[in-house]
């Protein structure tokens, strides 16, 4: 039972033992520390009764560099159902908890979809009372905050802690020491509550912090040496200070190598700690307490660094820390392009991890032999060598080290049995699975769209399809039901209306509410084509320049975004959409037709906004070429029709809801696959009416780069190709008649008001299968062999 007076009390007293401060001159950001701490202490038996009791039985724990968790006050009120409680205790306090709420930072933890995924996961876990631990970094900037100076991206430190953090406790009593060959360094644990959806189980996410030995040298400072003094310390906190650090040159790529292993080392020897203080048998039954999911190839070196705790510190035969290595390890496949799975050269290895390079020579020697004795041919083995051309392929030991692989959409999986991993598959089909990605129903809806939740309620008279997903298939009743499609478009129009003043506030840009809102937000990269979307913008903006009589539904195109520093190319794309915007925004004769708005520092709290008020959900990258996306589940659960190509979960998304209810354009895979040896560009550009006059703004001095020859660049990208990939690499030509027709099916389609919302209406009841809740449940199942213990509350 909620005691608000208690509440009340506990907020007051935090004020003052943290800041000194009585509540009346405590500032906003004091303000939510003492509010934030207050419910700490309402979990803390909760969260000290779980750890207890999953100390009895197996346990799963996910390595990940990346958990993109987004802000935790509102989410820890939702799931712990106190939200109305805590507002009414903070009224009576006089704290507006919408403005607290606003204040909190978004952890700079994560960047892109693999750490919103981990943080999904996460979520379910706790829900789903499944005993799971995250292992990561505690990021002390995250990746960066975005900025646009001029049209071109700038960052900045990410800061996200200047504030303090009081979601996390330090745990000193668990820090371990991470050697490298050059020095060693402490890793000070940090743990965060994951607070389950209206259970009393609060599980952990255990984050790693470097720190030096010693973080001040004395006698160097009293010599005035005052640089050197500290330069330990500084070397150590760079470690953990950014997520992926630029690699673009040695130091960087030795940098992200440290990191890699600070937070595996870290991971594994506190298992292992743990494993010794509570089990008597001896390690050849480790792995039947302990079930390490792989999250992509950053913390794969986990598999020889086990081996090595193993052998070396418990003294277990290199057969015997074999098989409890692949019977522990599970390894989460996120990519289907080649140039995109992890190698290291093995001079970085050598130099700094010599013993684990030991190891992994001696990895790669034993699978050799296996497959010498299999009689495999040396064609075969010379595919999937662990360690060839100077070079350590880090999925390669993934996949022989694990007892299970698994890819994160159906096509994906496929595309990894049949294309990608074939030589693997056939070595192994035992160890391939598939499992879905899912998104948590919880922030993505119960949170972020609190008018549609309410609705989806009181049709279904209850509750439980925010657990129960399956649920939300009876909402198909309600198609044809005008009076709830009407309720829809008003909740949707009202979210529109408050993600454009969320855009007034942030950019000081006005948007119009009443055109669609058509909205592409991921991760910069070429593959996701972004490129594509403006090249349609520019070709729509010179039609309707000479053409002003074209009769369409006003569109505001919405993009969001950051590019990683070192990728020049992600950045020229961001600089020519922000050249696009500056055009058609100042541009009269389109005014009330056509805008378009780049929002700034992309992240979790701002897509909380983005993806309630969509009009148009755009997923429009090169088939075959993403893993699954979890955006575009998004979307769709807030009630948004995808217009996208046959790639990755949208395939899912299209067998659930039904191609008639969404927009789909642009070649498939198998397509593709004929064609990509012959595929000539230059046919598109020529003949494609419209093509090539977008195309040609990126050279013609349309748009002004600043001399840096960047828009060039992208032109001969798309036309001629580089030494390293071939002429439009990712068929943004080939697609771009039949994107311009798909966009055309919208703005026919949305003209049919009622009509429209039938289609996000059949989106949203059946967007069920995409629930992480479904996802995790295979894994406990399929992969971890875990339940919920039968003694947890």
């Amino acid at each position: 039972m909620f005691d608000r007076e208690k509440f009340k009390e506990s907020v007051i007293r935090n004020l003052k033992i943290e800041f000194g401060k009585t509540l009346e001159k405590s500032n906003k950001h004091e303000k939510y520390y003492g509010v934030s701490k207050a419910i700490m202490e309402q979990i803390i038996d909760h969260w000290n009764r779980t750890e207890e009791t999953y100390k009895k039985g197996k346990q799963a724990y996910y390595l990940s560099a990346e958990f993109l968790m987004g802000r935790a006050l509102g989410n820890n009120l939702l799931n712990l159902g106190i939200q109305d409680e805590i507002e009414k205790s903070l009224k009576d306090l006089g704290i507006d908890v919408n403005m607290i709420e606003e204040i909190e930072e978004d952890a700079g933890l994560g960047n892109g979809g693999l750490g919103r995924l981990a943080a999904c996961f996460l979520d379910s876990c706790a829900t789903m009372n499944l005993p799971v631990v995250g292992y990561g970094l505690r990021y002390r900037y995250g990746i960066f905050k975005q900025k646009f100076v001029d049209g071109y991206q700038v960052e900045e430190g990410d800061h996200w802690l200047k504030y303090g953090d009081p979601w996390s406790i330090r745990r000193a009593e668990d820090i371990v020491m991470v050697e490298f060959a050059d020095e060693e360094v402490k890793a000070v644990p940090y743990d965060t509550p994951i607070i389950g959806y209206k259970t009393k189980n609060v599980n952990t996410l255990r984050l790693w912090q470097a720190e030096a030995l010693e973080d001040f040298d004395f006698n160097l400072f009293n010599e005035q040496r005052y640089d050197e003094a500290v330069r330990e310390k500084n070397r150590a906190e760079d470690i953990s200070r950014v997520l992926y650090p630029n690699d673009s040159k040695r130091e960087g790529q030795i940098l992200r190598l440290k990191q890699q292993y600070f937070f595996v080392s870290a991971s594994l020897q506190d298992m292992v700690k743990k494993y010794k203080e509570r089990i008597e048998e001896g390690f050849e039954v480790f792995s039947q307490y302990h079930a390490v999911q792989l999250n992509d190839t950053h913390p794969v070196v986990a598999i020889p660094e086990l081996m090595r705790l193993l052998i070396d510190q418990e003294g277990l035969t290199w057969e015997k820390a074999w098989e409890i290595a692949k019977k522990t390890f599970a390894y989460t496949n996120h990519t289907i392009m080649a140039e995109a799975l992890e190698k290291w050269d093995i001079d970085l290895y050598e130099e700094f991890l010599p013993r684990v390079y030991e190891i992994i020579v001696k990895i790669h020697k034993q699978f050799i032999e296996e497959l010498k004795r299999k009689n495999y041919t040396k064609e075969i083995m010379n595919k999937v060598q662990i360690i060839s051309d100077h070079s350590i392929h880090m999925a390669w030991l993934a996949i022989y080290g694990s007892h299970t692989i698994n890819g994160v959409a159906e096509l994906h999986t496929e595309i990894l049995k049949n294309q990608e991993l074939k030589d693997w598959y056939d070595l192994y089909p035992h160890k391939f699975q598939n499992k879905t990605n899912g998104i948590t129903f919880r922030r993505w809806l119960a949170l972020s769209n609190k008018e549609l939740t309410q609705l989806i309620t009181e049709l279904l008279e209850t509750e439980e399809w925010i657990t129960d997903s399956n649920r939300m298939k009876e909402l198909e009743k309600y198609a044809e039901n005008e009076v709830v499609l009407k309720k829809f478009l008003q909740i949707k129009l009202l979210k529109k209306k408050e993600l454009a003043a969320y855009i007034y506030k942030k950019e000081g840009i006005e948007i119009n509410t009443d055109s669609i809102f058509d909205i592409q937000i991921k991760r910069l990269h070429e593959y996701k084509r972004q490129l594509l979307n403006a090249l349609y913008i520019v070709d729509l903006y010179y039609r309707l320049k000479e053409n002003p009589a074209i009769d369409i539904v006003p569109r505001t195109f919405v993009f969001g975004a950051k590019a990683a520093p070192g990728y020049v190319r992600a950045k020229a794309i961001i600089k020519y959409i922000n050249e696009i915007a500056r055009m058609i925004n100042h541009d009269e004769e389109v005014k009330g037709k056509i805008q378009v708005v780049f929002v700034t520092n992309y992240n979790v709290s701002y897509g909380e906004k983005l993806f309630s008020a969509a009009d148009v959900s755009q997923q429009i990258s090169t088939a075959g070429k993403e893993a699954s996306g979890t955006g575009n589940m998004k979307f769709m659960l807030n009630g948004t029709p995808t217009l996208g190509t046959y790639d990755g979960a949208n395939v899912e998304i299209v067998q659930e809801a039904g191609k008639e209810n969404n927009f789909i354009f642009g070649a498939r895979v198998e397509e593709l696959e004929v064609i990509k040896d012959s595929y000539h560009p230059k046919e598109y550009y020529e003949k494609v009416p419209g093509l090539k006059r977008a195309v040609d703004t990126l050279m013609n001095g349309t748009f002004d780069d600043g001399g840096t020859g960047m828009f060039e660049e992208l032109y001969n990208a798309l036309l001629e190709g580089s030494d390293w990939h071939q002429a439009d690499n990712y068929f943004l030509l080939r697609d771009f008649e039949e994107y311009r027709e798909a966009q055309q099916r919208v703005d026919r389609a949305y003209r049919d008001r009622l009509g429209w919302a039938r289609k996000c209406w059949i989106n949203l009841a059946n967007a069920g299968k995409f629930s992480s809740d479904r996802t995790i449940e295979e894994y406990a199942k399929e992969i971890w062999n875990i339940e919920p213990p039968k003694y947890n509350s």
